[in-house]
C-alpha cells in the first residue's frame, strides 16, 4: 500500500538501521546475509523486523550463498536483499555476474571499509568504487547508488530496489564506514511502499517470477526470451550482451541522480560522493568566506560542489554539463585517486586534480581549502 504523510516519523538512527528501515519500506521480504563489519548492523537489524513484516530472514554460512539465495528468492516472487563489506562482496562477484545476466532485481549493499583483503575492519574507505562496476567478469553494465548521510541511507535503499524492478537488474548501495555508522535524525515511513516492476527488459518479462505462469528458464549462459542458449551464435549473443547494456545506458538521463551546491557562479568545483561530500559541503562555505587578501588572488573564491549520488552508470553529459563554466575541479577521494580518472576523462578541457586519501580518515574541510588556495596559486 502507499504510506499515508501522518504515517510518517522522526527517528534517531544509525546508517546501518536506517538501511534496514528503507528496505521494509521498499517491501523488502527476504534478506539474506553474513554478519561483517562494518554492514553488521543490518543484518542484526533485519534478523527481528524481517519477520515482523512477515518476511524471512536467514544467516547463510557465506557470501557467496547469501547473493545466491536472494536471486533464487526473488525468482520466488519476494523482493530481496543482502548486504556485507569488503571481503564478502568480493565473495560476491559471481553471483552479481548472474543477476546481471538473468535480469534478476536484487539489492546488494556494500558498507565499504579499507583493504585489500580483510585490510581495515572498522575504518572507512570508497576503495571498491570499481570494483562495483567491473567486480564480475564480461560486459554488462551496473547501477550503484553512494549515499552520504543517514537519510540517505534510507531513501536511496528504497531508490535501489525502485531501480532493480524497473530495469530488471542487480542495485548496488555502495556506502561506506562514515555514513553507515553515523547517527542523524531521519524521517521515515510507515507501511510498505508498493514498487512496481518496469518495462525495461530484455529477456524476461517486467514481472515475471516462478509459479505466476510464465515459463521462464533463468539460465547463467547467454540466451534468447526464451531462455534458450544461443552463446554458439555470434551475431545473436553479441546482441543479447549490447541488449541487457543498453537497457542502462540508453536511461542514464533517469537514472542519474546528481546534487549542486553554489554552482550557479562557480569557476571552481569539487566534485564528490559518499560520505566525502559532507566535509566538501563545509569546505565551498569556508573557501567562498574567505577575504581577497586570504584567497591571495585578490578576488573572492567561488567554489561549488558537485554531489553525484549515482555514481554508476557515470554521468558523463550531466557532468559536463554542470561544469561548463568551471575551470579548477577538485576530487576528493578514500582511495588512491579512482573515480578522478573518469572524471579527468570526462572533462578533458578542465583541470582536474585528483585528492587521494588512504589508511581510514575523511578529508577534513580545512585541507579541502588548503588544496583548493593551493591550486590558485597560493603558497602552502
Amino acid at each position: 500500500m502507499e504510506v499515508n504523510e501522518k504515517e510518517t516519523r522522526k527517528m534517531v538512527l544509525q546508517g546501518n538501521e536506517a538501511c534496514a528501515k528503507g528496505a521494509i519500506y521498499a517491501g523488502c521480504r527476504f534478506f539474506a546475509g553474513y554478519p561483517i563489519t562494518p554492514s553488521t548492523e543490518i543484518i542484526e537489524l533485519l534478523s527481528s523486523e524481517m519477520l515482523e513484516v512477515g518476511g524471512a530472514f536467514i544467516q547463510m554460512e557465506d557470501e557467496i550463498g547469501s547473493a545466491c539465495a536472494i536471486m533464487g528468492a526473488r525468482w520466488g516472487g519476494k523482493k530481496a536483499m543482502t548486504a556485507t563489506s569488503g571481503p564478502g562482496y568480493t565473495l560476491m562477484q559471481e553471483a552479481i555476474g548472474f543477476a546481471a545476466v538473468t535480469e534478476t532485481p536484487v539489492v546488494i549493499v556494500n558498507v565499504q571499509r579499507g583493504g585489500p583483503s580483510t585490510g581495515q575492519p572498522t575504518l572507512s574507505s570508497q576503495q571498491d568504487i570499481y570494483q562495483a562496476r567491473y567486480g564480475s567478469h564480461g560486459d554488462y553494465e551496473i547501477i550503484a547508488l553512494a549515499p552520504s548521510s543517514v537519510q540517505e541511507m534510507y531513501d536511496f535503499t528504497v531508490r535501489a530496489f525502485e531501480l532493480s524492478e524497473q530495469f530488471r537488474t542487480p542495485v548496488i548501495l555502495l556506502a561506506d564506514e562514515v555514513v553507515g555508522h553515523m547517527r542523524e535524525k531521519i524521517i521515515v515511513e510507515g507501511g510498505s511502499k508498493n514498487i512496481k516492476g518496469g518495462k525495461k527488459s530484455y529477456v524476461a518479462s517486467p514481472q515475471s517470477d516462478f509459479f505466476m505462469g510464465e515459463h521462464s528458464l533463468v539460465e547463467g549462459q547467454l540466451h534468447d526470451e526464451s531462455g534458450k542458449r544461443i552463446g554458439h551464435i555470434a551475431d545473436k549473443s553479441g546482441k543479447f550482451i549490447y541488449d541487457i547494456s543498453k537497457k542502462i545506458k540508453d536511461n542514464i538521463d533517469e537514472i542519474t541522480d546528481i546534487d549542486t551546491f553554489n554552482m550557479e557562479d562557480a569557476d571552481i568545483a569539487i566534485v564528490a560522493y559518499g560520505s566525502v561530500a559532507r566535509p566538501a559541503m563545509n569546505a565551498i562555505k569556508l573557501a567562498r568566506d574567505l577575504n581577497e587578501d586570504q584567497t591571495g588572488t585578490g578576488a573572492k573564491l567561488k567554489v561549488g560542489l558537485v554531489k553525484i549520488n549515482t555514481v554508476w552508470p557515470f554521468p558523463e553529459q550531466e557532468l559536463q554539463r554542470l561544469t561548463e563554466n568551471v575551470d579548477l575541479v577538485i576530487v576528493p577521494e578514500m582511495n588512491v585517486g579512482k573515480y578522478s580518472r573518469e572524471i579527468e576523462r570526462a572533462l578533458k578541457d578542465k583541470r582536474v586534480v585528483p585528492m587521494p586519501k588512504c589508511g581510514g580518515d575523511i578529508h577534513t574541510p580545512t585541507e579541502l581549502v588548503e588544496q583548493i588556495l593551493k591550486e590558485v596559486g597560493v603558497s602552502e
